[in-house]
């Protein structure tokens, strides 16, 4: 089950390693979704780096096993915070594609480099007896307007 916040969205946007050099926290960002064909612009700011590039977490990454060596740019995910008012006039969801534009002038913040995206640890309870968990479930699914059913879904049903 994957709790996805659509009031608290952001952009993690796939800039090459060639490109974080100029990059600081707080720097002004226009974000284009192709959902509205690119005639909404979101406004936000660049507030941090993933832990690794992307095929560092890929589910199956690259070997270099025979020792030869390509230098291969590695894209690195940035996280963009948006501004709240503009999602709720023009919604996003996840997985969707988007154009990012930096605008790289104010040198003032720190390297977006030395700035880690801070996120919340996914909580992956055990679905058992525990009560607190399942009071936590409960909650969660409220405040979401979720129900505590659904068809075929283990997950949900056992929460019944």
């Amino acid at each position: 089950m994957a709790v996805v916040p659509l009031d608290d969205v952001w952009v993690d946007a796939n800039f090459k390693e060639v490109q974080l050099k100029d990059m600081r926290v707080g720097q002004p960002v226009e974000v284009r979704a192709d959902v509205y064909g690119g005639s909404v612009t979101y406004h936000g700011t660049l507030v941090g780096l993933s832990a690794g590039s992307g095929s560092a977490f890929a589910l199956l990454p690259a070997q270099n096993a025979s020792g030869n060596w390509i230098k291969i740019v590695q894209r690195v995910p940035v996280r963009i915070a948006l501004d709240p008012e503009q999602l709720k006039a023009h919604p996003l969801r996840v997985g969707l594609s988007t154009t990012v534009t930096v605008d790289v002038r104010d040198t003032s913040g720190a390297l977006i480099a030395s700035q880690v995206r801070r996120v919340p640890i996914p909580v992956q309870p055990s679905l058992g007896d525990d009560p607190d968990v399942q009071a936590r479930i409960a909650r969660i699914l409220a405040a979401n307007g979720g129900t505590r059913t659904g068809t075929g879904c283990k997950t949900l049903a056992a929460l019944q």
